[in-house]
């Protein structure tokens, strides 16, 4: 009995400090190997440079100009969004998922 009421107590301390989900409306989407090119104008990306560049992974750019990184889901949903589009470039999305660090665990992304 104290062992439950030991693990439930931990749960409830853990909690504050579990990630919560975040959404970013209207970023640019860019993959890692383009960024030092279009960081100034992002708008200027192209999809289909973007889809030759997946092997450097995808991110967004915050509206302060900082860019965050996608963790490897990301990266796949970031592909699928791609190849499915229609916008040739302006490749602004929203994304959700949760930050850690510089980095992104997306749990979705549409191409806007």
């Amino acid at each position: 009995m104290k062992r439950v009421a030991l693990a439930t107590l931990a749960g409830f301390l853990a909690l504050p400090f579990a990630a919560a989900a975040e959404t970013w409306q209207n970023v640019s989407v860019i993959d890692t190997m383009c960024l030092s090119k279009f960081k100034t104008n992002p708008d200027e990306h192209t999809t289909r440079c973007a889809l030759q560049c997946v092997k450097g992974g995808y991110g967004l750019i915050t509206a302060e100009g900082t860019y965050l990184k996608f963790d490897a889901a990301g990266n796949e949903k970031s592909v699928a969004a791609l190849k499915t589009t229609k916008k040739n470039d302006h490749l602004r999305a929203t994304v959700t998922g949760e930050k850690d660090g510089d980095t992104i665990k997306v749990s979705s992304i549409s191409i806007e």
